[in-house]
């Protein structure tokens, strides 16, 4: 019945976070609090309505695990390789640091040697989950301080691996004690370091096979597979669950598949984020904290302020960047992180943390968690003020972002033969595209041919933020299918309102629902083919290319209503009946080699050899009314001729090369 006692829990939990983040929401409070908040509210410690610590623990395991897939997914391996170097100095610099500062406070206080060990290990590790997920909802992931901090926390979870081991050799006294677990984690980090680059090798060649089969739940069950079976060896191997998802994940986002990927697992973001923070709630003793509240207040305080410090000094003295961007960095790397109680679970197992002592750091994490999201928000106006005070300038710099090429460009939805086509003519202009296909057959051999193509489907949000939809120009629905068209558009409208929507579409019906939905023009296929029909025929009656197009554009312009049997306007064509000379009166366009190409109207005797007479000619859009025997006639004039039938056919054959 355990199994049945969680599922209760998981029901309970999820019951309570949807009110809980409505009512954030509504009072502009961020979620993650919401859920620290409703795990305080309903765990063992509150309303006791979840009760088992061991379900609560492992709730927050299978939270954190998901919640670091998922956020691996949308952060780029590639980018974290650049920043190998913040990495190894800011992250060893900020670790070493805080941990070096926090046993020794500890130490003076009176606290056991090995105690304050475990004591520094725990605070120098900052929130992954928290950190990346408020910059994630504020879309500041790729800002300098979501680089810097990401760079850090990446080097923070490694380091789980050798405090680990320390805080084991710890427990078994230095001598004697078993050293097979403590070497665990050491064996595991070696094949994590040999997992990656095969990772990047085997996922790519699996999924690309799957796209073959048009299954998309197989598709997602193969994501799922990689990232839970990751995370299944590298904790097997002595590390963590979350640090082999959170590499799962950036081994398949490095993937031509990353973006289907993220669109996939981001629906059940809400699921994951409830299931992990609100479980980290449900851990605090509110009795403890009612009873020890200056000190965990005092804790909690000289933890933010004092990791804030550290970062700050170590972003602008050792990384050199500017003292504005350290701030945002500092403040959003001030809290005790979720891998922290991975330390805390395995020092109590080896008899070196008190409960006392476990609960002053269980407090302060929490309240530290929960101050995040709010430090974040108010982390700008922060930065600014000191900066000020300080009497330099805010400079907001940005030396490692790559300027991407996906501006301005068009997103192409569906690579058949239209779309095939439009890509082919924007190459041809010199114009930026990208395009968006979910058969992975077409976009395997489109890549091959050089085609700028990306595998996912058009209508998640997901995947347009990764083909730059909110810096694109135009987006062009290119698919046959009402409910995909209605979604994409309103997708495309929502990311980005100034984008210039097109949509091509079998359905007649659909063209006022397409235009409410925010579409600025919709192309339908069959009125389309009528259209080159009458254009063809309009060609045999000899009228100029430039009327023609303008009436092509007056019946696309009132959304094909004359074709639709509600026309909204007389076409300019059919106002030549109201001169009374429609019969006698007929424009041609002189051609390359016609006998009158160079020649003036004395010259020509036009009247006099056909019976016709010229009453203007249009060139180049300015009209010439009665010319006279200076104007020439060339190649691509239109001549506005009048005379009775047999006159007009004789005219033909002087402006035309042939009939």
């Amino acid at each position: 019945m355990h199994e049945f006692a969680l599922l209760r829990d998981l029901l309970v939990l999820i019951a309570v976070a949807i009110p809980a983040v409505a009512l954030a929401q509504r009072v502009n409070v961020p979620t993650i609090v919401a859920f620290l908040i409703t795990g305080i509210a309903i765990g063992p410690f509150g309303l006791g309505l979840i009760a088992r610590s061991d379900d609560v623990v492992l709730l927050a395991e299978v939270g954190v695990v998901l919640l670091l897939f998922e956020i691996g997914l949308e952060v780029s391996l590639a980018q974290v390789i650049r920043s190998r170097t913040t990495i190894l100095l800011g992250g060893l610099t900020q670790v070493g640091l805080t941990f070096a500062a926090t046993a020794g406070i500890s130490m003076a206080t009176g606290m056991p040697p090995s105690q304050a060990v475990v004591f520094g290990c725990m605070v120098a590790v900052s929130s992954t989950a928290i950190v990346l997920k408020s910059y994630q909802d504020r879309g500041e992931l790729d800002t300098p301080q979501g680089r810097i901090s990401l760079a850090v926390l990446l080097f923070q979870d490694l380091m789980i691996v050798p405090m680990i081991v320390l805080i084991q050799v710890l427990g078994s006294g230095g001598a004697g004690g078993d050293w097979s677990d403590a070497l665990r984690p050491v064996i595991g980090l070696g094949v994590l370091i040999v997992l990656v680059p095969v990772g990047l090798r085997l996922v790519p060649a699996v999924l690309g096979r799957i796209p073959d089969l048009r299954s998309s739940e197989l598709f997602t069950l193969t994501i799922g597979f990689f990232g839970l079976g990751t995370a299944f060896i590298t904790a097997s191997l002595g590390l963590s669950l979350a640090v082999g998802a959170f590499i799962a994940g950036l081994i398949i986002s490095e993937s031509e598949y990353g973006a289907q990927a993220i669109s996939d697992v981001v629906p059940f973001r809400a699921l994951f984020s409830s299931i992990f923070f609100t479980s980290v709630g449900m851990l605090l003793d509110l009795g403890f904290v009612v009873d020890h509240l200056p000190l965990v207040a005092g804790v909690t305080a000289a933890v933010i302020v004092g990791k804030a410090l550290l970062v700050v000094g170590v972003v602008t003295l050792l990384l050199k960047r500017p003292l504005f961007n350290a701030i945002l960095t500092g403040i959003s790397l001030s809290q005790i992180g979720e891998f922290a109680f991975v330390l805390a679970s395995v020092a109590i197992g080896a008899g070196l943390l008190a409960d006392a002592t476990y609960q002053v750091f269980l407090a302060a994490a929490v309240f530290s968690m929960l101050a995040t999201p709010f430090l974040i928000q108010a982390a700008r106006p922060i930065a600014e003020g000191v900066v000020r005070l300080a009497g330099g300038v805010v400079r907001d710099v940005d030396d490692d972002r790559t300027v991407s090429d996906l501006n301005g460009h068009a997103i192409i939805v569906g690579f058949g033969m239209s779309g095939h086509h439009l890509a082919r003519v924007l190459k041809a202009a010199h114009l930026k595209y990208i395009v968006l296909e979910t058969n992975g057959l077409v976009a395997r051999a489109a890549r091959q041919e050089g085609e700028s193509i990306l595998f996912g489907d058009g209508t998640r949000p997901e995947v347009l933020i990764k083909a730059g939809i909110r810096q694109a120009r135009v987006f062009v629905m290119n698919i046959s299918s009402p409910v995909d068209e209605r979604r994409g558009i309103a997708v495309a409208r929502q990311l980005n309102p100034d984008v210039k929507i097109l949509v091509r579409t079998r359905a007649v019906n659909a063209i006022a629902d397409l235009n409410a939905r925010g579409a600025d023009d919709v192309v339908v296929e069959e009125y389309e083919a009528a259209l080159e029909l009458f254009q063809r025929v309009l060609r045999h009656y000899r009228i100029p290319m430039n009327t023609i197009a303008a009436e092509m554009d007056a019946v696309r312009a009132e959304h094909y209503g004359l074709l639709r049997g509600v026309p909204k306007n007389i076409l300019r064509l059919d106002q030549l009946r109201f001169l009374g000379i429609h019969h006698a009166l007929e424009l041609f366009e002189v051609e390359p080699g016609s006998a009158a190409e160079g020649k003036d109207v004395v010259t020509l005797q036009l009247r006099s050899q056909t019976g016709a007479t010229v009453v203007a000619v249009v060139r180049e859009g300015q009209s010439f009314y009665g010319p006279d025997a200076d104007f020439r006639f060339q190649a691509g004039d239109t001549v506005v001729v009048v005379g009775a039938s047999p006159t007009l056919v004789k005219a033909r054959d002087v402006f035309c090369k042939s009939v």
